[in-house]
């Protein structure tokens, strides 16, 4: 070969080189966040009953098993993680709402137990009935669910609108409890009891849907999901009565990643 080919291959070859370098070096990143998923709430979505939970310096009792954060791994949406337990109505708009924006393309909100006290009327009712006066709990529950309320879910649900202009959101209800069981040595549900307070869910879940339609929401009603998996059935997606008794009544890890987040996440796009 000509000394003068043999010297003209090589700078030809560095000349290649140098150009692949540079185009990967401006290559964007390859996997960009996803889009913003903002899970508000309460402990049914925050994930209590899972019993395990993320260390971030709160008493929320945040679960990587709750169906928020198992519907953004699917997705692939970038979780802003708000559901804490214990959560209203009151404080979601206090302590929640500042994490949504205009930028916000998806919500989940599972809010209203706490409001109507269901957990009160849970641990009355499971007294034996000569020391409880479980129909009155549920009386006075069924009361404010019906007449107390619906305002109160209308404000949050304008407010979140309102925050998030562009967003899809997902209203979450709440399971049927019981299936006519009561396996617990520690509690005292008779059928009618337990009958009592699955309508009372029944109940809640048709005010939350009928506050998310009114909004243009989306609701996911998990009654059918849960059902053959109640608390004492053979496959429980909810626990009954637990140690620590905060486990009590909620989804475990099942009834988040079976119950839960089949139903969600085919809402939560758009």
């Amino acid at each position: 070969m000509p000394a003068s080919r043999s010297r003209l291959l090589p700078a030809a070859i560095l000349s290649v080189l140098a150009a692949l370098l540079a185009l990967t070096l401006q290559a964007p990143a390859a996997h960009a966040a996803g889009p913003s998923y903002v899970a508000l709430g309460d402990s049914y979505a925050s994930g209590v009953g899972t019993r395990s939970y993320i260390s971030d310096g709160s008493s929320c009792q945040r679960s990587t098993y709750a169906y928020p954060y198992l519907v953004a791994q699917q997705r692939g949406y970038s979780l802003s993680f708000q559901a804490c337990s214990g959560a209203t109505t009151s404080t979601v708009t206090n302590s929640q709402l500042s994490a949504l924006s205009s930028t916000t393309r998806y919500v989940t909100i599972s809010v209203g137990g706490n409001d109507a006290g269901f957990s009160s009327v849970i641990t009355e009712c499971a007294l034996p009935g000569w020391m409880s006066n479980c129909d009155g709990k549920i009386n006075t529950a069924q009361s404010f669910i019906n007449n107390t309320l619906p305002g109160r879910l209308s404000t949050l649900y304008a407010a979140i609108r309102s925050r998030a202009p562009g967003a899809v959101v997902v209203v979450t209800g709440y399971p049927r409890l019981f299936q006519g069981e009561d396996c617990n040595a520690a509690t005292f549900f008779s059928p009618a009891e337990e009958t009592r307070l699955n309508q009372t869910a029944d109940l809640l879940n048709a005010k939350l849907s009928a506050a998310a339609s009114a909004r243009g929401f989306k609701f996911a009603n998990p009654t059918s999901r849960f059902i053959g998996h109640a608390v004492c059935d053979d496959v429980e997606w909810l626990n009954g009565l637990s140690n620590p008794i905060s486990e009590s009544y909620h989804p475990n890890r099942a009834g988040q990643s079976s119950g839960y987040t089949p139903i969600v996440s085919p809402l939560l796009v758009g």
